[in-house]
């Protein structure tokens, strides 16, 4: 299974779309070829939606959107039995989250209870309601998207939420000529209406299974431990990154190995995911935030002090 080939074509096809951000596209599908979650924190307007419409139009996948909102319930995303007069039983009606590529938006608008209806979607990838378990369909995508700076009315997401998600990834205003890109390919028309399927989602599950087999250095993996320990004893981090920050960088390592074309893990496939992975899993110390000290400037702080590992050949 190539890779790297299914990975440029979907790259490609998305960039069509989303303007000038190909490092952000290559991080959302890494997470997608972990079987992970994507938070992107940002502003309105700069083209979240649009990105996770582009992905599912590419691979074929159905797509669904959850606008989340204050009032919104967890059955109105799991899904709820409806009593059929007819037939005198209860059918089941499936929610929203029952789709392959589901946009959770403004998922910190939603309050805790809903919010928690999304935990056994994404970790267990599936839901239980009145009783009955459902599994989801492969492949399963949560995107969900917040503002980072309108807070009123809004329910911060939990540690165990924060968890949850593989990477948390800002896209960020588009320069002035990829701006006027956008312009020109919206004059028209939105672009997305156009797009076309590129990849099957049969194409797209073999090639999670290729990444599973990529080589991992006993070397590299210390050296992941070692970054993810070194977030547990930092002095301006009140927590560090759990065991599952430590898996989520051996993934995504794997997977950006393997969409640059490599069957094996180079130490710098872990020092380009530290950041997306680990950022939004540690607690900044509260004196650290007074100095204005962020979580992305942390890892980087350990990332860049810790020695990088040679590596044994393999036999």
């Amino acid at each position: 299974m190539n890779v790297n080939a299914i990975a440029l074509s979907v790259i490609e096809n998305v960039e069509r779309v989303i303007v000038g951000k190909r490092l952000e596209v290559e991080r959302l599908l890494i997470a997608l070829l972990c079987r992970g979650h994507v938070l992107i924190e940002d502003v309105p307007g700069v083209g979240k939606t649009v990105l996770a419409k582009a992905i599912a139009k590419s691979l074929g996948c159905e797509f669904s959107r959850i606008q989340c909102t204050p009032d919104i319930l967890p059955s109105d995303i799991t899904g709820v039995s409806i009593f059929n007069q007819k037939t005198g039983e209860f059918e089941f009606r499936p929610g929203p989250v029952v789709a392959q590529i589901v946009l959770a938006d403004e998922i910190n608008r939603a309050t805790p209870k809903t919010q928690a209806a999304l935990l056994e979607a994404m970790e267990e990838r599936q839901i239980t309601v009145e009783g009955r378990t459902l599994a989801l369909p492969e492949p399963f995508l949560v995107l969900a998207t917040q503002n980072p700076i309108e807070y009123e009315g809004t329910f911060p997401l939990p540690e165990a939420q924060l968890d949850r998600f593989l990477i948390r990834l800002r896209l960020g205003y588009p320069s002035p000529a990829d701006e006027m890109r956008v312009m020109d390919a919206q004059r028209q028309g939105h672009p997305i209406d156009r797009l076309a399927q590129v990849v099957r989602a049969g194409d797209l599950l073999a090639a999670q299974e290729a990444v599973q087999a990529v080589y991992i250095d006993e070397l590299i993996k210390r050296y992941i431990v070692d970054i993810v320990s070194a977030t547990r004893e930092h002095a301006d981090i009140y927590l560090g990154a759990s065991p599952r920050g430590s898996l989520g960088l051996y993934r995504t390592s794997q997977a950006r190995a393997a969409l640059i074309g490599r069957d094996y893990v180079v130490p710098d496939d872990v020092k380009a995911m530290a950041r997306d992975v680990l950022a939004h899993r540690i607690i900044v110390n509260p004196s650290a935030r007074v100095r204005n000290v962020e979580a992305e400037t942390l890892i980087d702080d350990i990332v860049g002090r810790l020695p990088v590992p040679g590596t044994t050949v393999r036999s």
